[in-house]
């Protein structure tokens, strides 16, 4: 079996759900005692959070990069950036090691349209749903992306920020989150487009469909580390 690289700790919360879920995956597909081989580096989040907050995305990508290096220095065969978000500075981090990365939006645009859905709905952070980049790599692969409204990210935003990535799930929040989600119009499906979103909300709680992020990250992950083994 490959040995998965994890970059996470953005938050720690959601990277201890990418931990589960592999071992989770693994046992699933294998059977019996095993478990998924990983070399996992966690950073600090509040340094990498003000960086996002001042806008020094390149000091970012240069934390990551020398943090992947060291994923990689530990044995990893391939590597995941265990966030959303910080897929902004991906290209970065793939520059500063040898091992291939396994680009979360690909992995969630190839899900949505085996599905057989062409417009979504995402959610996630406020950068993730202002800024370009993760809207652009979505639509490379021929999807319409549609945003929550101004108001609506905003809610979005600060629930990640100052409850899930804490570790505070309120009721009240996921009832905030399927009212954002009831606003959509006319959109097929829901992203869950933060790592963090999957702790909230879950299929169950929306009519539509949703596509967990992070699982289909560890999905894709987990087949490339068992295929060595088949």
């Amino acid at each position: 079996m490959l040995t998965i690289g994890m970059l996470g700790g953005m938050s720690w919360e959601s990277s201890a759900e990418y931990y589960r879920l592999a071992n989770v995956v693994v046992r699933e597909r294998l059977g019996g005692l095993h478990s998924a081989k990983i070399v996992l580096h966690s950073v600090d989040f509040a340094e990498i959070e003000r960086m996002q907050v001042e806008g020094r995305w390149d000091d970012a990508g240069k934390a990551l990069a020398g943090a992947a290096a060291r994923v990689e220095a530990g044995g990893a065969d391939f590597l995941l950036l265990c966030t959303n978000t910080m897929h902004k500075v991906f290209d970065e981090v793939q520059a500063a090691v040898g091992i291939p990365m396994i680009h979360l939006g690909d992995t969630t645009a190839e899900a949505i349209k085996a599905a057989g859905l062409t417009t979504v709905g995402l959610l996630g952070t406020g950068f993730t749903m202002d800024q370009p980049f993760y809207r652009e790599r979505l639509e490379s692969h021929g999807l319409r992306v549609l945003l929550p409204s101004i108001e609506d990210r905003a809610t979005v935003h600060r629930i990640i920020y100052d409850e899930l990535c804490v570790g505070i799930v309120r009721d009240e929040s996921r009832r905030a989150y399927q009212d954002v989600i009831a606003r959509f119009d006319g959109v097929q499906g829901v992203i869950l487009g933060c790592t963090e979103i999957e702790l909230l909300i879950t299929q169950d709680d929306v009519p539509l469909p949703v596509f967990p992020t992070t699982r289909l990250h560890v999905e894709a992950a987990v087949e490339r580390a068992i295929r060595a083994n088949l």
